[in-house]
C-alpha cells in the first residue's frame, strides 16, 4: 500500500501525481520515471541477501586451529559464491556449481584445511604470527541480481609465555614503616602480557605502581613485561600477621596466570612484666620453703649433737672417777 492506495494502482497514482510536479511533458515524464525507479530499487533491496553473522576470533594461539564462520540468508536468491579475504587479498573461494566447490589461493600465514571448509566456514590449520590481520567474508547471489554483501573481523595471533610470572626484590619480613620494592616479570610473549598487582586480594593503588616499557628480544620480536610495586608498609597491610603480594598476568581471554608471595610482619617483643612477677613470686616461695627445711634440719642435727656431747661428758666423768690416784 502507498498512502492507502492498493499496489495495482501504485504506479498510476505516481504518474497522476507527477503531473502536478512539472509544467512540460518532458518534466512530467522524468519525474514519473525517477519515482518508479525508486520503488523498484526499494523492492529489490528489501528482498536481497543478508549477512546474519561473521565470526572471527579476536585472539587465538599460535600453532592452533582456527575456524572462521560466515552465516547468511539468501532471501530466496541462489548462491553464486562465498569468498574470504585477508588484508584485502582473496585466499578462499566457494562456488557451489564448481567441482570441487572449494578453491585456495596461497599466501603467507594462510593454510586452509579444505576437508572442513564449506560455504559457511573456512578452517585454518595451523596458524602462525603471519596469520594476524583483517578477515572479510563476501557473499554474492546468482544472476540476475548479482547482489553482494560483506563483513569483516580482526584476528590477532598470540604467542603464550613459556614461563609463569615471577616476583623479585621481596624480603621475608617487613616492619611497619618499611618500604616494599618488588617487580613482577612475565615470560616472553606476543603481544606483551598485561600485569596487575594485588595486596591482600585488593588491586594496588595506581600511586604504588611503577610502569616500564616492554622489552623486545629475539628474532621473533617477542615481548617481556615488567611491572613494579613500591609502597610504605602500614598496619592495614598485615592481615593476621601476614601480607600477601600477588601478580596477575593476562592476555585477553587466552592466558591467565598469577604468582603470590606471603611475607611476615616482625613481631614486637612485649615487656615480660607478668612472667617476671610470677617468676619472682615462685622463686621467693621456693627460697622460703628451702630456708624452712634447712632450719628444721639444722635444729634436728643440733639436738642430736647436744645429746651425744652430753653422753660423752658423762662417760668421761665416770671414767675419771674410777682412775687410781698416783
Amino acid at each position: 500500500m502507498l498512502c492507502g492506495i492498493p499496489p495495482m494502482k501504485r504506479y498510476e497514482h505516481v504518474c497522476a501525481h507527477c503531473r502536478l510536479l512539472g509544467n512540460t511533458k518532458t518534466m512530467y515524464e522524468m519525474w514519473c520515471w525517477i519515482i518508479i525507479l525508486q520503488f523498484f530499487l526499494a523492492e529489490e533491496f528489501a528482498s536481497g541477501i543478508m549477512l546474519t553473522e561473521v565470526q572471527v576470533p579476536k585472539h587465538t594461539v599460535k600453532g592452533h586451529r582456527v575456524r572462521l564462520e560466515c552465516h547468511y540468508d539468501m532471501e530466496g536468491e541462489a548462491l553464486y559464491s562465498v569468498k574470504w579475504y585477508k588484508d584485502g587479498r582473496e585466499f578462499y573461494r566457494y562456488v557451489p556449481r564448481d567441482d570441487p566447490p572449494g578453491t585456495v589461493f596461497p599466501q603467507p600465514g594462510i593454510i586452509v584445511y579444505l576437508p572442513n571448509s564449506t560455504s559457511e566456514q573456512v578452517v585454518l590449520d595451523p596458524i602462525d604470527l603471519f596469520s594476524s590481520g583483517k578477515y572479510r567474508c563476501e557473499v554474492s547471489a546468482e544472476a540476475p541480481s548479482f547482489q553482494t554483501v560483506s563483513d569483516h573481523g580482526e584476528m590477532m595471533v598470540v604467542v603464550l609465555p613459556e614461563e609463569d610470572p615471577y616476583i623479585t626484590g621481596g624480603k621475608p619480613r617487613y616492619q611497619i614503616g618499611d618500604i616494599v620494592r618488588v617487580n613482577c616479570t612475565s615470560g616472553r610473549s606476543k603481544p606483551a602480557v598485561h600485569l596487575k598487582w594485588y595486596i591482600n586480594g585488593d588491586e594496588a593503588d595506581e600511586a604504588a605502581i611503577k610502569r616500564y616499557e616492554p622489552i623486545v628480544s629475539g628474532p621473533d620480536k617477542l615481548e617481556t613485561s615488567i611491572l613494579g610495586l613500591e609502597f610504605r608498609v602500614k598496619p592495614k597491610h598485615f592481615k593476621r600477621g601476614d601480607m600477601k603480594l600477588k601478580c596477575l598476568a593476562t592476555i585477553s581471554t587466552v592466558y591467565w596466570k598469577s604468582n603470590e608471595e606471603s611475607v611476615e610482619g616482625e613481631k614486637i617483643q612485649k615487656a615480660p612484666m607478668l612472667e617476671s612477677r610470677r617468676a619472682v613470686s615462685s622463686d621467693t616461695r621456693a627460697d622460703r620453703v628451702q630456708a624452712a627445711s634447712g632450719d628444721a634440719l639444722a635444729n634436728k642435727y643440733s639436738s642430736r649433737l647436744n645429746f651425744t656431747l652430753r653422753w660423752l661428758l658423762v662417760a668421761l666423768s665416770l671414767a675419771a672417777a674410777s682412775w687410781p690416784l698416783s
